[in-house]
Parts: structure tokens; sequence; C-alpha cells
């Protein structure tokens, strides 16, 4: 089955091996034209490659970090199997993870001229030629250039906790740079070996630093806002505040106060379309460049970000403003114009790559193919997707259901259907027990403690008493508004 599988895939390609672009987006959310995320938010250039190929509306990621979640897709394992939880260490400095291959070093070991440029793997981890992933790399992903001094004065005095707009010019930014750096490789892209070209864009990461051209394009007084509800954590459990305790995002309670909440949010969506129009400038190339009928595009974000919702900002949650991402695939023999509403993992980009190409698969792949709904859209799944923060705290959404277990056996349950706010949390109702227990059958049964040298802060649970940094938080105590 396996073979004629296989031989099938090649059929739709013929023999010359299909091109990769592979864009990947930092901390964007599902604030794009295709996911209606927002309704004012202006992508066209992914509105165009989602008018090319296939769209996933729900798609999620495995890790709502970036370190873990760019392991996670680049190696096709999960978190709770690598112990890959924090911003730290890079896979390959652990000697029992050093082997995994990667995306980038399957297709370069299977004749592919690989480029990356921006941020691939988290930081600068392995964005260098002549190591095992990359023939040749652009520059790497920066906020640059930074004000004088930062514009907003939030709680925590983090350097990248900023946003809005100041004089610079956008040929100055970072992923104005990596789109350059991509667009003359394509330019100048040899014809005798096909290619694999990565390209990491940075923002809507903070700082969210644009030009006021961008900004111009959200004018504060139609703006709109998130919907969120007051004391909407009344209903969760307390080990839903751990996972993002001491991290120096501010809480909408500073934004509110401050009158910042709505310069944050349009400071957000105008990095979107900034990112967007450095998309742009990349597929125009490929047009350009007379390869585009035998390239395969994928687009996919790490996690997504809170603007409000749930009462904070940033990531680290297991809420679906932190795990829901965009992800879109064109190519040939893929679907166009088309989405699918199955919850998929991007997880599942690694195996989906290797059958597109018709490579073989590494061993030990978690993920799951995506070709059946690449070339039907309403072809169902029988895999809901699993996101991680830290051992023991895991989601699991299906089609309908958010299905969340903390490491304390706390848990909470959404209806996604009717209530995609995720406001109401079903969890401890009788009525609802057959869900959980059916979603909750899908969490690893082992998951690997944290990688030696993890900059993850641990919070661990020791007779049934959290316990933070080596310290016992009692009952009562309380959790601090913002601490770095």
């Amino acid at each position: 089955m396996h073979f004629v599988f296989l031989l099938s895939v090649s059929m739709v390609f013929g023999a010359e091996k299909p091109n990769v672009l592979f864009i990947a987006i930092d901390d964007l959310n599902d604030w794009v034209g295709p996911l209606e995320g927002h309704p004012q938010v202006k992508t066209p250039n992914m509105d165009r490659l989602a008018a090319m190929g296939v769209t996933f509306t729900n798609a999620h990621c495995q890790s709502v970090l970036c370190n873990p979640s760019r392991t996670s897709l680049l190696t096709g394992v999960r978190p709770t199997t690598t112990g890959i939880y924090g911003l730290s260490p890079y896979y390959r400095k652990v000697p029992k993870l050093a082997g995994l291959k990667t995306i980038p070093e399957l297709f370069r070991d299977q004749g592919y001229l690989t480029l990356g440029t921006g941020k691939i793997f988290h930081g600068s981890y392995a964005l260098k030629a002549g190591g095992r992933d990359w023939d040749k790399v652009g520059p790497g992903a920066t906020g640059a250039p930074f004000p004088k001094k930062k514009l907003v004065d939030t709680p925590a005095k983090h350097k990248l906790v900023d946003w809005g707009t100041f004089p610079h010019k956008d040929e100055d930014k970072g992923d104005y740079k990596i789109a350059s750096w991509a667009v003359k490789r394509l330019e100048e892209m040899p014809e005798d070996k096909p290619f694999f070209l990565a390209a990491g864009i940075f923002l809507p990461h903070v700082p969210c630093y644009v030009t006021q051209k961008w900004m111009d394009m959200y004018p504060l007084e139609t703006l709109k806002l998130p919907e969120v509800l007051e004391n909407d954590r009344a209903d969760t459990p307390r080990s839903s505040w751990w996972l993002h305790w001491k991290l120096p995002e501010p809480r909408l309670k500073f934004l509110k106060e401050s009158n910042e909440w709505k310069n944050l949010v349009r400071s957000y969506l105008a990095s979107i379309t900034f990112a967007d129009a450095q998309v742009g400038r990349i597929l125009d190339a490929l047009e350009e460049s007379g390869h585009a009928d035998n390239t395969i595009i994928v687009l996919w974000s790490d996690h997504g970000w809170h603007l409000g919702e749930k009462e904070i900002t940033g990531k680290n949650t297991l809420w679906e403003p932190s795990t829901r991402v965009p992800l879109i695939f064109a190519g040939p023999g893929i679907s166009k114009n088309a989405t699918c509403a199955e919850a998929v993992e991007l997880l599942d980009v690694f195996p989906t790559l290797c059958d597109l190409a018709s490579l073989p698969k590494p061993d030990g792949l978690e993920g799951h193919t995506l070709i059946p709904q690449l070339r039907d859209v309403k072809t169902e799944r029988e895999f809901p997707a699993i996101s991680n923060h830290n051992p023991g705290n895991n989601s699991v959404r299906d089609e309908r259901w958010r299905y969340i277990l903390y490491m304390d056996g706390s848990e909470e349950l959404y209806d996604m259907e009717k209530d995609p706010e995720e406001f109401e949390n079903l969890a401890g109702r009788p009525e609802y027990e057959g869900e959980i227990q059916r979603l909750k059958k899908w969490i690893p049964e082992h998951q690997e403690p944290h990688a030696p040298n993890s900059s993850a802060r641990i919070l661990v649970y020791k007779d049934g008493r959290p316990i933070w940094e080596g310290k016992e938080i009692k009952p009562g105590d309380p959790i601090p508004e913002v601490e770095e």
C-alpha cells in the first residue's frame, strides 16, 4: 500500500522533483484573512496564497512557545517526547536528540539545494551554512531597528515587550531584508537541482514596531478590540495562571489602565500587514522565477498570541488564541481555493512534505500526512490536535471541543461551536464526562521531563502542592500582576 501511494504522488508531479517554499511567521495568531480571526485585518497576500491552495482553519501548534514549537515541527516529534519545553536548549545540544533529522536536512540529503533566512529554528540555532541543514543562509531574525528608548512603559522593562511607531524606513527592517534575500535567491536559483527555500518572518512578534504607513491602515477611531468577558478566569483552575506567571507580557488590566489596549491591537494588526507584504514580495519573486508551477508552498506560524482574551497578552496558554495558527499549503496536486475544518497539527507538516516530494520519511515521525485533505478537504481525520506547555499540561482540540488537563489534575472543557471565545468552562458537569474521557485518551501517557539546561521555569506538584523553583506556593498566595 505504501509503495502504491508514493507512486500515485509521483504520477501527480511527474519525474521532476518539486521545489519547496517554506514560510514561517513568528507569533502570528488567527488574525489573518483566511482564518477570519479579526474582521479588520488586511492580509491580501495570505488571502492570495489561500486562493492558490488549501487553508486549514483548525490547525494548532504542539507547543505555545517558540523553541519547542519549532523543534517539534522541524523534527516531526512532540515536545513530550523530546523534553524540549523552554526557549533553550537547542535540541542538538541534547545528546540523545542530536540524531533527529530536520525537514531541511532531509531535503538536503535527498539532493535539494537548501537555503534558509530569518527565524526558522528558534533564534540563530542552526542558521549557518556548512551545517546539517543549509547550503546557503541569509540574515537572521531581528526586531531592529529600535527607537532610542521604549515607546511604552510596561510593568516589565523587557526591551522586546513594546509596540507602536517611530521614524524609520521599511527597507531598514529585519523582515524586509529577509524577504529581499529570499527574492534575490529566487532570481538566481540554479536550474540543475530542486530547491528548498525557507524564510522566517519575525513580525508580529514583539516589539510590534512599524512605520506610520502601516499604522494608518488601522484608524484608532474605528478599531475593533477582541471580545472579552469580565472575570473570565473565575471558572478556570489556578493552574491556568501558573503557565504564564512571571512572563513579561502585560495583563489586560495594565492595558486598560494605561490606555494602551487599542495601541497594542493596532500595532499588532499593522505588524501583520507589514509581514504579509513581505510574503507578497516572495510570492511575486517565485512567480517571476518560472518555478511557481513546480513549487510546493507551505506557510505556518509557530503559535498564536493573546491580545486581551482571558485577561492577558502573549502566548503560553492552552486556549485557542495561543494554539490556533495559520497553515496553508499550495502547489501542484493540491486543491485550490479550499478550506479544511478538520483538526490538524503542525506536527503533520513533516510527513506531508515528504509525501508531496516523494521522499522517504525518517523513523519516529509522530504527525500524520495531510495528503488526503489536500486532495479532498472534506476527508475526515481520526486524530485531534494536541498542544503542550511543560510536562503535564496538555490540550486536546478536535472539530468541536477543547479539553485541557493540567499537571495537578485540574481540567477545562469548552464547546467551541457554541462558545468559540471559551467563556464557559464545562469541566465538572456530569453530562460532559463522556466527552472528557474520550478526549483525555489522546494525551500522551509518557511525558519526558525537561531536557538538561532547560530555560523554562519549572512548576511541579509534590503531594498535591505546587512548588515553583523549589518554593512551595501556599493557598491564597497572590499571583503577581507581572514579574520578570
